[in-house]
């Protein structure tokens, strides 16, 4: 059996490279094998890395760098690492013409609009009226709110339900969307929960968590199962 390669991008810090585990668990349980991506500084690595994956998990983390999409910080930003959004946009603007999978989670989401043109909400508590509470207090695996899936989408395709739960953790969102790209799902106060490439074979990004619950929850588990297939699928040597 084949287990394509799959690259999972980290966090990082003064000191370390960091990702939850869930996601590596994920990933191995529905036949992937899971690979870390620090945002090293020898450009000639993050090549090397693109030679070899058969998809690419975009982890969630901590805020995008306004300076990508052209925009000042706000009062509302918080925590940001600007080498590991240029190591992520480079990696974006790569690897989504090669047409090989992307996932995109959370923060993710942010890092796929904006490298391919569009902007983010820097904080939707400041800056967009009459919200739902989009960052949680409860348990991770828990759904909080619900979100509506855009009907004739891929991601319509994996969770064929009109409406779907699920967890909350972020405060930005997208705002302009980039071209190329569609909105596939949407929380009831308007906000977009998930996008993806119109003629893309797989390039998904969902503003939830879904490697906190893929083990409790049929839609989590169905999106990373489609997402291993289509890397499996989609093998590129």
């Amino acid at each position: 059996m084949f287990y394509p390669l799959i690259g999972i991008t980290c966090g990082e810090d003064d000191l370390n490279f960091f990702v939850r585990r869930f996601y590596a668990q994920a990933v191995e349980a529905l036949g992937g094998a899971p690979v870390f991506l620090p945002s090293v500084q020898r450009r000639s690595s993050w090549g090397k890395f693109l030679e070899v994956l058969d998809g690419l998990i975009l982890s969630g983390g901590v805020d995008v760098d306004p300076f990508f999409f052209g925009e000042e910080p706000v009062k509302g930003m918080g925590e940001i690492t600007p080498f590991r959004d240029q190591f992520e946009i480079f990696f974006v603007k790569e690897f989504f013409p090669l047409n090989r999978p992307i996932l995109a989670v959370c923060r993710g989401v942010q890092v796929l609009n904006v490298s391919l043109g569009g902007t983010i909400f820097q904080d939707i508590d400041a800056q967009v009226p009459n919200i739902l509470k989009h960052f949680q207090r409860a348990p991770r695996p828990h759904p909080t709110h619900s979100v509506n899936v855009v009907p004739d989408t891929k991601l319509s395709a994996i969770l064929p339900e009109e409406q779907w739960r699920v967890n909350s953790f972020h405060h930005q969102a997208v705002n302009g969307l980039a071209p190329g790209l569609v909105v596939s799902a949407l929380a009831p106060d308007g906000i977009i929960e998930a996008i993806e490439g119109q003629k893309h074979p797989f390039a998904l990004g969902v503003q939830w968590h879904p490697e906190c619950n893929w083990q409790q929850d049929a839609g989590s588990f169905r999106l990373f199962e489609t997402f291993i297939s289509a890397c499996r699928a989609g093998r590129h040597f």
